[in-house]
């Protein structure tokens, strides 16, 4: 009840999960974002298309039982594209089985007259995505149409999609054929699906920024999430050989190699900036 008056309880859903809390989310979330309009020089080549894989899925069961209500941030999936857009990449939306996406609605920048304009281009597609089954069946062959994979952030992006088998056999695809893989805070859990099948992890010795264990740890204390994370992310990924740059949820970017990662929410801008730089450069080579 203290936790209710102090505005520290998380919000309980009509499904019976909990979004944060209204401290949380004075805290963490804005009406505005720090997106900037750029005007880049726009790609004209073939390798245009960037895949997208949305999370479908909302509910996260922490450890006391309390269901999150999660999905993809949308401040994480929408900043990064927004810029990827602007340099002349257009996108393939897709998740695990072809339901809807799944947004962190409370988190949507309402306000953000780029964003919002952005997401009611792209609403039927998010609503509508491919199946990624259909991706694997028939465009792991179109290697020279695409130019990446994202996989956006939010604490959604840790439901199916480390267990799928189809994101393992795209994230190599696209490893195989030297194209980028961006993600940022929780989405560098489909890095994972590429160890099944006892499979080798495919980002061994790679700097990346990721969305730190130790502020998950800390967020129930503020109502973010109604409970501790059934598994910790940054631990495992340092387990597997991965070497993470950044030790706060900040704006920190990282580019190793063909992956380019960011370690947070704030870190959307910036993530897209580079992004959009790094594959202008490097395919206009």
């Amino acid at each position: 009840m203290l936790r209710k008056l102090l505005g520290l309880a998380p919000k309980l859903e009509t499904d019976g999960s909990y979004s944060p809390s209204k401290v949380a989310l004075k805290l963490a979330t804005a009406d505005t974002t720090d997106f900037e309009n750029i005007s880049y020089p726009k790609y004209t080549g073939a390798k245009s298309k960037i895949l997208v894989i949305f999370t479908e899925q909302k509910n996260m069961k922490m450890q006391n039982g309390k269901l999150f209500s999660t999905g993809n941030h949308p401040v994480e999936a929408l900043l990064p594209m927004l810029h990827l857009k602007n340099a002349g990449f257009d996108f393939e939306i897709t998740t695990p089985t072809g339901n809807p996406v799944v947004f962190e609605m409370w988190a949507m920048p309402e306000k953000d007259e780029h964003v919002m304009a952005f997401y009611n281009t792209y609403k039927s597609q998010f609503e509508n995505p491919k199946p990624l089954q259909d991706f694997v069946d028939n465009a792991l062959t179109e290697t020279d149409s695409y130019a990446a994979v994202f996989v956006p952030g939010g604490h959604g992006a840790m439901l199916g999609i480390p267990d799928d088998q189809n994101v393992g056999q795209v994230l190599r695809w696209a490893h195989a054929n030297d194209l980028f893989t961006i993600s940022l805070c929780h989405g560098p859990g489909a890095f994972l699906a590429t160890t099944l099948n006892d499979q080798e992890f495919l980002y061994k010795g790679y700097k990346m920024a990721v969305f730190p264990d130790s502020v998950d740890r800390q967020t129930p204390m503020v109502g973010y999430l109604p409970g501790h994370m059934p598994w910790a992310l940054s631990t495992k990924l340092e387990d597997l050989g991965a070497t993470l740059v950044n030790t706060k949820s900040d704006n920190t970017t990282q580019v190793d190699r063909k992956l380019i990662t960011g370690a947070s929410p704030l870190a959307a801008n910036e993530l897209g900036k580079l992004a959009a730089n790094t594959l202008l450069d490097a395919l206009n080579q």
